[in-house]
């Protein structure tokens, strides 16, 4: 009988693993392993670190909101690479409160051996980041480090700090 139960809670915990997850919203667009709700005035808060160029053991494709120069970065397995041309304001980091986990919130596979604090871990699957309109006037309090994505101007858009900046086709 406990092989029973066993048997069924494990398959009902990988399905959640593998499962798409609609964050205020009750499906996924396409092939999104976490999608968030057209309109919103909130977007992701990248992970703050000190300095990123004291990380060490940095999975390719991590992203973080580096305090020492207040840019976007990601790592491309080799190299840092700033996202944001102009510095920012990073605001002040709390001594002692990040945890040192060597795995994080895994979605999408039941393993992986990137380290953060969440990881999307799929080979036909991407995080949908959310969609705000017009971010620059609809989002109140930006976060330094907050990205979202306009879906009327197509850009990905990103809060330094001071300033907002723009990735994708700008006329």
């Amino acid at each position: 009988m406990k092989a029973t139960y066993f048997t069924i809670f494990f398959f009902v915990f990988n399905s959640l693993l593998q499962a798409q997850i609609g964050v205020e919203k009750e499906s996924v667009d396409g092939s999104a392993l976490m999608d968030f709700p057209t309109g919103t005035a909130k977007g992701i808060i990248l992970p703050q670190v000190e300095n990123n160029t004291l990380m060490t053991d940095v999975t390719a494709g991590t992203l973080v909101f580096d305090g020492a120069t207040a840019k976007a970065k990601y790592y491309d397995g080799t190299n840092w690479i700033e996202l944001s041309g102009e510095s920012g304001m990073s605001e002040s980091l709390l001594a002692g409160t990040e945890k040192n986990v060597t795995k994080g919130v895994i979605i999408g596979a039941a393993d992986s051996a990137a380290k953060g604090v969440l990881i999307f871990e799929s080979e036909d699957k991407a995080l949908i980041l959310p969609k705000v309109i017009d971010p620059v006037n609809s989002v109140k309090s930006p976060t330094a480090g907050m990205m979202c994505y306009d879906p009327v101007a197509k850009l990905v858009c990103f809060y330094n700090g001071v300033s907002w900046s723009f990735w994708g086709n700008i006329n």
